[in-house]
């Protein structure tokens, strides 16, 4: 059996663990431990942990071992702070940047509100959760401690949804984002619509008491499933992108407020559906410039219905 040391964490979390001239990647490890394993294909699949890191904890999610939905839970929170930094911090020096880091957050437990989930029926049922590391096998969910409890809760219902509108041949992505008004659901890769499949997603999304249900394109309207950004109240896009916690959302606006100061007009660049430009506009002028129509399309109108705001105005520019 070789015995590896762990040189450095990877920027997805694999451990790059060196014996000798060889070089491997080994899922849960932490720099400075010994471990012990085979390499195929560059990877140590299952390495043995011989001598431990002190920045090792015992991870708290029963799933961790097989889900690939978190990679660094069984790092202190310290550890996976200073480990963000010292990402952003290698990126921007890739770059020939030097800038100090600002700010670090770490999100508690269950606060996750948006998510994409992999569905899969199967003879019996569905399973319903995250891809297990480097595979397609998705890890049946019965506990998160990342998902926030509106999403957990709603996981007998979704996976009813794979059951009924899923195939044993394909994989669905059910993309869940818990909202104002209930969760918003946007699933791709599921039969294509037909009447009695329409009769069958309106009643479960109707029992289930979701807002709205986006299948492939068409959406089932129950009610309009509004974010609040600032004073503005947004309808997100089906499957848009948002801050994954807000209490992240929230750290970055503080950081965000604190740069532009009392500046009276403000470029927000990527501004999607207008997490910080709404916000920033009780106080200035803001031009939000994003790639996508749609997410813009959002903002515009939640900026048109919210009272006392400033000026904001949009442009749909690539930025790539």
């Amino acid at each position: 059996m070789t015995r590896w040391r762990i040189e450095r964490l990877g920027r997805r979390g694999d451990g790059v663990a060196v014996a000798g001239e060889a070089r491997a990647l080994a899922p849960l490890t932490l720099p400075g431990e010994e471990i012990e394993g085979e390499a195929e294909d560059g990877r140590i699949a299952a390495p043995r942990i011989v001598a431990p890191s002190a920045q090792r904890v015992a991870a708290v999610c029963p799933h961790y071992r097989a889900c690939g939905g978190c990679a660094l839970m069984h790092g202190s929170e310290d550890f996976v702070a200073g480990w963000k930094v010292g990402v952003v911090e290698s990126a921007l020096a890739a770059q020939g940047i030097a800038a100090p880091v600002a700010l670090v957050h770490v999100s508690p437990p269950r606060s996750r509100r948006r998510a994409v989930l992999s569905g899969r029926r199967t003879k019996k049922g569905a399973l319903l959760g995250f891809h297990r590391r480097f595979s397609e096998v998705v890890v049946d969910l019965a506990d998160c401690m990342v998902l926030r409890p509106a999403i957990l809760a709603a996981l007998p219902e979704l996976r009813r949804l794979v059951v009924i509108g899923g195939s044993r041949s394909a994989e669905l992505a059910l993309t869940v984002t818990e909202t104002l008004a209930g969760l918003d659901v946007a699933v791709q890769g599921g039969k294509p619509m037909e009447a009695g499949l329409l009769a069958q997603l309106a009643a479960l999304a109707r029992e289930a008491g979701w807002a709205r249900l986006v299948w492939g394109d068409e959406p089932l309207l129950l009610r309009p499933p509004e974010l609040q950004f600032g004073v503005a109240r947004v309808v997100l896009p089906p499957g848009g992108f948002l801050q994954a916690t807000a209490e992240g959302e929230a750290a970055l606006l503080a950081a965000v407020r604190a740069i532009v100061g009392d500046a009276a007009r403000i470029a927000d660049l990527f501004a999607g559906a207008g997490t910080f430009t709404l916000p920033l506009a009780e106080r200035a002028e803001v031009h939000a410039v994003e790639g996508l129509s749609a997410p813009l399309a959002a903002l515009d109108a939640g900026w048109r219905a919210a009272p006392g705001l400033r000026r904001v105005t949009t442009e749909t520019r690539d930025l790539a």
